[in-house]
């Protein structure tokens, strides 16, 4: 039509160029597209040398589980590949033995090697980490039978243990209060409607935001909004007759304003973790960074010094009384939890420290097998050059191939997962594409979409699937 349209009428081409294509030639090429990026997935999964799986599990808008499974693999030039392999709908029940089901076969779908097999990250349900049958367990077995027993890691999601961490605190004293406050304004539109007018009066631009305990950053929102617009709050709860009456106690309000200082320090813990293509070794430095954040603010603390907790001591200034003891007990608990929280780190330390610092590590307290290449390369005055200015996957692309063994060791960590970002991001692509409105839409015609949404390091082939189209001609005698 359009070369038709550029003979017969060519003033009218852009009118034909307008024309959208029918839904079920969009459905096709969406496929043909999916279809392309698997066969590309599953030639690169040939080449891994070492290669990680992430999963999660969530509920569509058809109260459908649907498990979101990523892969990230490493080829023999350490080169990384971290892509979304299949959303498996559950449509029964949702047992270990289920997921581990779908699980193995999605994997053997796409042809992996169990021996290459480095690590699994989940997001550390029951059903997933349990110690007998869990999900974790099943498939670790399942490894070590192909590899012959060699270590394999499994990550509970580092994002996910954070906001654990966060619940360690265990102030509910104060969320008690701030949530039934908030849920008593914004819950009635009256009272959201006379609220917002009485903030737009005293030039405030932002309202209250609920509280969302799935939101990993929702706490330290709202408490920081809470304690911003304190004064209206309280004069607006008085005005209905619903006054806040630990606004008037010293010991409640200083409880609020260290909530919202450690809150803050978390959510930008929590934002430090979040993001696509990083390394485990980033992770791992952001929590032992915040460990020994936690570590200074307890002795300074103790010494009744809050020089890190800004509305906290505002508050103290204020009110010229300060019990900072049990402050300090809290981020004592806090790191405590942390400690114990993120032990696999401690276990991976060594690992880490020759892959991050190669030039530095002392060989005698390294494995025998990688104490000779370790010394050759800290007597390379051209790789130490090139360390410095080279990331890290780059330099290790540089080694190959003389340093069998530390190249092995650098493709086991830049495989591994260490959370399950990647599937919470996949969800909420669901969300938007299976609404109310589309509700219908087929489990297969949702996996082509996100397939086509969550790709990363694969771009389809448009050129090869144009080729392979034949027009539609007339039929000849």
């Amino acid at each position: 039509m359009m070369k038709a349209a550029e003979i017969v009428c060519p003033e009218k081409r852009q009118a034909f160029a307008n024309i959208s294509l029918t839904r079920n030639t969009v459905a096709d090429r969406i496929s043909d597209l999916s279809v392309d990026l698997d066969s590309q997935l599953k030639q690169k999964v040939k080449s891994f040398i070492g290669f990680s799986v992430a999963i999660d599990e969530s509920t569509d808008i058809t109260d459908v589980a649907q498990l979101a499974i990523f892969i990230r693999g490493v080829d023999d030039t350490l080169t990384v590949t971290e892509e979304f392999m299949e959303l498996v709908p559950m449509t029964d029940t949702t047992t270990a033995a289920d997921i581990f089901t779908a699980l193995v076969g999605t994997l053997d779908r796409v042809g992996v090697d169990w021996f290459r097999a480095v690590s699994l990250a989940t997001d550390g349900a029951p059903s997933m980490i349990g110690k007998k049958a869990g999900v974790v367990t099943k498939f670790r077995e399942n490894v070590q039978s192909a590899n012959g027993g060699r270590d394999f890691w499994t990550f509970h999601c580092i994002l996910h243990q954070e906001a654990l961490c966060c619940k360690s605190l265990k102030m509910d004293n104060v969320m008690k209060v701030v949530i039934q406050t908030v849920n008593f304004i914004r819950s009635r539109s009256l009272n959201h409607r006379q609220f917002d007018s009485l903030l737009r009066e005293k030039d405030h631009i932002h309202g209250l935001p609920y509280h969302t305990e799935v939101r990993w950053l929702s706490r330290g929102a709202v408490l920081r909004r809470f304690f911003d617009l304190r004064e209206e709050i309280e004069q607006f709860m008085e005005e209905k007759g619903k006054p806040v009456l630990e606004f008037h106690s010293a010991e409640w309000m200083q409880d609020l304003a260290f909530m919202v200082d450690v809150t803050e320090h978390l959510n930008n813990l929590n934002k430090q973790l979040q993001g696509r293509n990083k390394v485990v070794t980033q992770y791992y430095d952001s929590i032992r960074s915040f460990k020994l954040k936690l570590s200074l603010w307890e002795t300074q603390l103790a010494g009744g010094d809050a020089a890190h907790f800004p509305c906290l001591k505002n508050v103290c200034a204020t009110q010229h009384v300060a019990d900072m003891k049990r402050f300090k007990d809290k981020i004592t608990a806090l790191l405590r939890e942390f400690e114990q929280r993120f032990q696999i780190f401690g276990e991976l330390e060594k690992d880490f420290n020759v892959f991050c610092s190669p030039f530095t590590v002392n060989p005698s307290d390294l494995p025998v097998s990688i104490q000779l290449e370790i010394i050759d390369l800290q007597c390379d005055s051209d790789m130490k050059g090139k360390f410095a200015t080279a990331g890290l996957d780059t330099f290790y692309q540089n080694l190959l191939p003389g340093y069998p063994n530390l190249t092995a060791l650098a493709a086991k960590l830049l495989c591994m997962f260490g959370t399950t970002y990647l599937c919470e991001q996949v969800f909420s692509v669901m969300s938007i594409n299976k609404t109310k409105l589309r509700s219908r839409l087929t489990h297969k015609h949702l996996n082509h979409i996100l397939k086509l949404a969550a790709t990363q390091d694969v771009t389809p082939d448009i050129d090869a699937l144009v080729k392979a189209k034949r027009c539609q001609v007339s039929g000849v005698k």
